[in-house]
Parts: structure tokens; C-alpha cells; sequence
């Protein structure tokens, strides 16, 4: 490697706005790459093969289970996602920071196996806020948007008491800037 590298690993609940949050922070960075999860889900629309996930058949992705590709993966709601090693491998190995967006559960198995990552929590400002995200974004039907509210206090609980860095989501722009800070190394 040319430089030493991190791996950064951002979570929380859905629809805390992690993803929005990463990519404002990586329209200010250049030296940090995302890692693209791979899933068995189906994809929706706007979504993009290789950028967004990449999207695998059952069978595809049993195949790289059993080859052991997964720095981590995980069954969420029926379908699966994954952290392709390679991915983060090949990052590093050009000298360039990584950074991953996961669950929770799926933050601490990386931070099992790559010690040095650090991991960054995406909370809402109220689990209110965190429901009427859910609904408001029209990628869940009420069902899910349940399920994902009812596992959000033991995420956030986890976040709180495992996670090396806390981001309350209330204002993007705010929120944003502290994750720039976080990853380019700055005091928070």
C-alpha cells in the first residue's frame, strides 16, 4: 500500500439518512472511495448496477458465501446484502481511504476483522422524524416501514455504546460537514 489507508463504516437505522449524508460528504472528497455492497434484492427504480449495489441472483451470491468474497454480509427482511473483501482490498491497495455503508450488525462484524476501521452512527433526531423519513422516501410498504422502526432503539442503543462516532441527522448541511471532518481526519 502507498499510504496508510482507513476504513470508515457508516450506519444506523434505516432511513437515519446515511446515504444522502455519504454522498454530500464524497462530492468534497476525492481520496476516499465508497464501497459498493452487493444484495439479492430486486432493483428499484433509478438504481444503477455497480454504483448503487450490485445485484446478484440467490445463486450468485450462495456461490461467493461459499468462496468466503464477504467481509461481511447479512440477511435483512428476506434479502441479502454483502461487503465484497475485493472491494475494500483493491481500495486500499491503490493507497485510497474506503468507506462502507452497512447496518449495525454489520459495522461490528468489519470492526472484528479490520480492527483499525473506524465505525460512524447516523441517528435521527427523534424516532418520529425516523418513521415519517421512511414513509416519505416510498421504498417501503407499511409493513417494513414497521419493522425497520421497531429495530431502530436497539440500533441506536448499539450506536451509542458501540460506534466511535456519533452523527444526529437533524440538519443535512450540519450532519454533512461532520462527516467530511470525521473522514478527512479533523477533530469533530
Amino acid at each position: 500500500m502507498s499510504k496508510e489507508t482507513r476504513v470508515f463504516v457508516v450506519a444506523g437505522p434505516s432511513g437515519a439518512g446515511k446515504g444522502t449524508l455519504i454522498g454530500r460528504a464524497l462530492e468534497k472528497l476525492g481520496d476516499v472511495d465508497y464501497s459498493v455492497s452487493t444484495t439479492t434484492r430486486p432493483r428499484a427504480p433509478g438504481e444503477v448496477e455497480g454504483k448503487d449495489y450490485y445485484f446478484l441472483s440467490e445463486e450468485q451470491f450462495d456461490d461467493l458465501v461459499d468462496k468466503d468474497a464477504f467481509l461481511e454480509w447479512e440477511e435483512v427482511f428476506g434479502k441479502r446484502y454483502g461487503t465484497l473483501a475485493s472491494e475494500v482490498d483493491k481500495a486500499r491497495s491503490l493507497g485510497h481511504d474506503v468507506l462502507l455503508e452497512l447496518d449495525v450488525k454489520g459495522a461490528l462484524t468489519v470492526k472484528s476483522k479490520i480492527k483499525d476501521a473506524l465505525l460512524v452512527f447516523v441517528m435521527p433526531p427523534t424516532l418520529d422524524a425516523l418513521e415519517s423519513r421512511l414513509k416519505n422516501r416510498n421504498r417501503e410498504d407499511t409493513g417494513d416501514i414497521g419493522r425497520r422502526t421497531k429495530l431502530a432503539p436497539g440500533e441506536i442503543q448499539v450506536g451509542k455504546s458501540e460506534f466511535d462516532v456519533i452523527i444526529v441527522n437533524e440538519d443535512i448541511e450540519e450532519a454533512a460537514a461532520k462527516l467530511v471532518r470525521v473522514l478527512r481526519g479533523e477533530s469533530t
